[in-house]
């Protein structure tokens, strides 16, 4: 496919059959009835789009770096449910582009091959939001981001990570789900991370180590009780200090009450309702440029609860932004 020359990467349109849902006479009820879904090809044709969504087919990062494996399901099983979610946003027209599907176990390609899907959503006046697969989504939407913006003269990005995990692990061998944030901060200067949800327990000395080191702003799971003043005031100090937001929502950040179906649960994640707070807050500063949602496992999903979280998620982020 030409959009993709020279990868070695799978690709797949959006495909209106992977939405179901309860059968209404009147328009306008259900995601599934008005989800557009196109190929990546067609974009420029495409006139208005708000939002458009992109699947990252891949847990090749996942199997690097020592996890369980499953995450490459995920997307199809997040479309499923929110196909059933009834609509309460206007305006807004959304359309699937389909999914770029890692093969051979080539994780880098699959990177660059969503990098370049991201890069032209934006470059359309399209947010991206995009579902994964592994946390290696995030160096992929980085670097798309970071491609559509090289024109522009105040293009500092910040990066917002719910996340139990830094993922800030040095590349030994091979990149991986864990070393995503290293990548990207080793790579650029003109960035900023903040990770929100950091548990002690989930993270060994030495990434708090490196997360000194390179000025990554954290707060750790026990300080996301609430959307407290405190938590604003570190925000927003972080907010003015960048030119564009980049919101990443690792699934594993969550209580394991809320979401099961994750390659690494924990009992001591946040809530939903802290990370909806925290969002609407976010989209306030006009700043969000692209989202993605990772590590949902579908293997070890419960009654699809990490799913319909992770689709509700995505309702959210379309009904606020």
């Amino acid at each position: 496919m030409s959009f993709f020359k020279d990868l070695k990467v799978g690709y797949e349109a959006g495909n209106k059959e992977e939405y179901s849902g309860r059968k209404s006479e009147l328009e306008n009820q259900y995601w599934h009835q008005e989800i557009a879904v196109a190929h990546i090809e067609d974009i420029n044709s495409k006139k208005n789009i708000n939002i458009g969504l992109v699947g990252y087919v891949c847990d090749e990062g996942v199997k690097r770096n020592q996890g369980r494996i499953g995450a490459r399901k995920g997307p199809k099983s997040i479309r499923n449910k929110l196909g059933k979610l009834p609509i309460h946003f206007k305006d807004k027209k959304i359309t699937d582009f389909g999914d770029v599907v890692c093969i051979d176990k080539n994780l880098e390609d699959c990177q660059k091959a969503l990098s370049k899907t991201i890069t032209k959503l934006i470059q359309q006046n399209v947010l991206p939001i995009a579902i994964g697969g592994g946390h290696d989504i995030a160096y992929a939407n980085f670097n798309g981001i970071k491609d559509a913006l090289k024109n522009i003269s105040k293009n500092k990005i910040g990066i917002i990570n719910f996340d139990a995990h830094f993922d800030l692990r040095v590349v030994e061998t091979q990149p991986n789900s864990g070393t995503p944030f290293n990548q990207i901060l080793t790579e650029n200067n003109d960035v900023a991370y903040f990770a929100i949800g950091i548990q002690q327990q989930s993270n060994p000395k030495e990434l708090f180590e490196i997360a000194a080191k390179k000025n990554v702003s954290y707060v750790s799971n026990f300080e996301c009780e609430t959307l407290s003043e405190a938590l604003k005031s570190k925000l927003n100090t972080f907010i003015k200090e960048i030119d564009y937001v980049y919101i990443t929502i690792d699934m594993d950040g969550f209580s394991s009450a809320y979401a099961p179906g994750v390659s690494a649960p924990s009992t001591l994640g946040f809530t939903p309702n802290f990370v909806y707070k925290v969002l609407a807050f976010l989209f306030q500063s006009k700043k969000v440029i692209s989202c993605d949602i990772a590590e949902l496992n579908p293997d070890f999903d419960v009654d699809g609860s990490t799913a319909g979280l992770a689709a509700r998620l995505i309702d959210y982020i379309v009904q606020i932004s």
